[in-house]
C-alpha cells in the first residue's frame, strides 16, 4: 500500500516555497483523479493508493474518496508560534497508527508513505536540525525549486524559527509540536503502527526520512523495519541518511515527494526477495565447485 498524507503549513506564508499553498489541495484533487506521477508508479507496480487529509487548508467534500483525518486547517506559522499543540501531535500519532493498523489488517505487509504539503521541506529541515543536531544551512534545500535568493531567504527564516524555539534538549513530541506538520506527525504514527505489526516500511525522500527520525526517537526499533527507497536532491537528505546510517536503494536526483521514490524502489526489493528464496545454490544446480589448488 502507498499512503499519502496531505497538509498545509503556516510557515509557507513566510515565503519558504517557490509555490503557493493553493498547490496542496490542487494536488490532492490530482491524486484522486489519478493524474500525478505517483499514481502512475503505483498503478505500474501494484500499490493500492490511499490519500489522507491530515490538515489541508480546504474542506473537501464528504463524499470525496479520500480519508478525512484533518487535525486543523494547516499548521500555525512556526516563525511566530508552535506549529500545533501537543494534543494535536498525540492525535496525529494515534491517527497514523490506526491507518497503518487497518492497512495491515486488510492484507498489506509493505507500506510506503508519501506526503504533499507546500512548505514541508522546511518542517523536515527543522526536525533534522533539532533531532539530528545538524546546522540549519546544511539541512535546508531548494524544496520545489527555489532560486539562490529564495534559498538564502529560506535559511534565514528557518534560523529565526530555531531561535524562537531555543536550544535543547527538547522532547521529540515538543519538537513535533513546534516545527512539525500535520502530515509529518501522522506519517510518524503510521511508521510506528507499521512496525508494531511487523510490516515493511519503504521510506521515501527527505520528509519521510525526517518522519522516521522522529519515529526512532519514540521507538528506536522502528528502524529495523525500514528500507530507504532513494536519496533525493533535497539538500539535507544525504546528511540525514548518513546520520541514520542508511544506504538508499536508488539515487535518481528526485525531489518530487508523494512516495514516488519509495514505489520506484519496489522492484529492487522484489528482485532481492526472489533472489534469496528462489536462486539455486551451485550444489542444487549441479554446478562444479571451485577447483582444488
Amino acid at each position: 500500500s502507498l499512503i499519502i498524507f496531505a497538509a498545509d503549513h503556516g510557515l509557507a506564508q513566510a515565503g519558504v516555497s517557490a509555490y503557493p499553498p493553493e498547490v496542496t489541495p490542487q494536488m490532492v484533487h490530482n491524486f484522486i483523479a489519478g493524474g500525478a506521477a505517483t499514481n502512475i508508479f503505483a498503478r505500474q507496480h501494484g500499490f493500492a493508493l490511499q490519500v489522507v487529509d491530515a490538515g489541508v487548508n480546504t474542506d473537501f467534500p464528504a463524499d470525496m474518496p479520500l480519508r478525512h483525518e484533518k487535525l486543523g486547517h494547516g499548521t500555525a506559522n512556526a516563525l511566530h508560534a508552535p506549529a500545533m499543540s501537543r494534543a494535536q501531535v498525540v492525535q496525529g500519532l494515534e491517527a497514523g497508527r490506526r491507518i497503518a493498523h487497518e492497512e495491515v489488517k486488510k492484507g498489506s505487509n509493505v507500506l510506503a508513505f508519501g506526503e504533499m504539503g507546500i512548505g514541508n521541506t522546511s518542517s523536515a529541515s527543522l526536525l533534522t536540525h533539532f533531532l539530528a543536531d545538524l546546522p540549519i544551512a546544511a539541512s535546508t534545500g531548494r524544496g520545489t525549486g527555489l532560486d539562490d535568493a529564495g534559498l538564502a531567504r529560506k535559511v534565514v527564516t528557518l534560523e529565526a524559527v530555531a531561535t524562537r524555539v531555543g536550544p535543547g534538549p527538547h522532547e521529540v513530541l515538543d519538537i513535533l509540536a513546534e516545527v512539525g506538520g500535520f502530515e509529518v506527525v501522522m506519517m510518524v504514527g503510521a511508521m510506528l503502527g507499521a512496525a508494531e505489526h511487523g510490516a515493511l516500511i519503504i521510506v521515501d525522500g527527505f520528509i519521510a526520512s525526517a518522519a522516521l527520525l522522529a519515529a526512532m526517537q519514540i521507538a528506536p526499533a522502528v528502524r529495523d523495519y525500514a528500507v530507504f527507497g532513494h536519496r533525493s536532491q533535497e539538500g539535507g537528505h544525504p546528511l540525514l541518511l548518513d546520520y541514520l546510517g542508511a544506504t538508499p536503494l536508488l539515487q535518481l536526483d528526485l525531489r518530487l515527494g508523494e512516495g514516488s521514490g519509495a514505489v520506484l524502489a519496489w522492484p529492487l526489493l522484489q528482485a532481492a526477495c526472489g533472489f534469496l528464496n528462489e536462486m539455486a545454490s551451485f550444489e542444487e544446480a549441479g554446478v562444479s565447485s571451485e577447483a582444488a589448488p
